[in-house]
């Protein structure tokens, strides 16, 4: 019989997660901790990882997966990190640093975190045809979309069809909008059109930017080049992975920051030697 495993939260942590919470404060949560401590937001997000309502489960584990990097090392480095936490992180996390050593929790019980889907639901598979903003489906959506509050949109920027995230995506609050590019439905092509479409949310360039997957794909790497909004150290790391073809566009655009264009003459000049 496994030993049962204890976790001191705080009380920043508690108020999200005690008994009687509301699912909007609970959905809530999960943005907020963003703005926490490493401690008290990757505690928050795994406490909420296992609320009994499906919605609170998918919303936690979808913002635990896109926890950045720093916040993984700070807490590793924290005063006697919980082991537990660290299992979790490491299994669950895109952005775990591959250096660090696994943990020795691995003989402590965990849940399988390796899907972000609640109840163990499998993703449902959806066409890449462009979604019909004139259709009557699309329309009643965006008509609900006028009438929800935020929390609603939360929950369902994170768990809706291809039509809510187009919907949804465009929200004037970065938290909803931010949301979308967490839903673990999201499909790499619905990226690249995202992000071609010259969308002006920083935070949703940052969450691209950020997911290990999505980078590994080349047309991906070049349109987060040629937008604008995409934070300046990492269109430059992405640019060194450009074959000559296109350094050689990129040095001769108009549409890309001065320092890229410069940095891929530099480059190409460099391959050609």
């Amino acid at each position: 019989m496994s030993e049962k495993v204890t976790l001191t939260i705080s009380p920043t942590v508690a108020a999200y997660v005690r008994p009687g919470t509301a699912l909007e404060v609970k959905l809530a949560g999960c943005a907020a901790a963003e703005s926490m401590t490493a401690t008290d937001r990757l505690m928050l997000l795994f406490c909420l990882s296992k609320d009994a309502e499906p919605a609170v489960q998918a919303a936690a584990l979808a913002f635990l997966k896109n926890v950045p990097a720093e916040i993984i090392k700070e807490f590793a480095e924290s005063p006697s990190p919980h082991p537990l936490m660290l299992n979790v992180l490491r299994t669950l996390c895109h952005n775990y640093p591959d250096s660090f050593p696994a943990s020795e929790s691995s003989l402590l019980p965990v849940d399988d975190y390796s899907e972000a889907l609640p109840n163990g639901l499998e993703p449902e598979t959806e066409d890449q045809d462009p979604v019909n903003e004139e259709s009557e489906q699309f329309l009643s959506k965006y008509k609900m979309a006028q009438l929800m509050g935020i929390g609603e949109k939360i929950k369902m920027a994170l768990l809706g069809d291809k039509e809510w995230r187009s919907i949804l995506v465009k929200d004037s609050n970065k938290l909803v909008s931010g949301s979308v590019v967490k839903n673990p439905r999201i499909s790499e092509a619905e990226i690249l059109t995202l992000i071609k479409s010259g969308i002006q949310n920083d935070e949703i360039m940052r969450l691209i930017c950020a997911n290990k997957e999505w980078i590994k794909i080349y047309k991906i790497r070049k349109a987060l080049i040629e937008n604008n909004r995409t934070p300046v150290q990492n269109a430059t790391r992405f640019l060194n992975t450009m074959d000559v073809k296109d350094l050689a566009y990129f040095a001769k655009s108009k549409n890309v920051a001065t320092v890229i264009s410069t940095l891929a003459k530099r480059l190409l000049l460099n391959k050609k030697r």
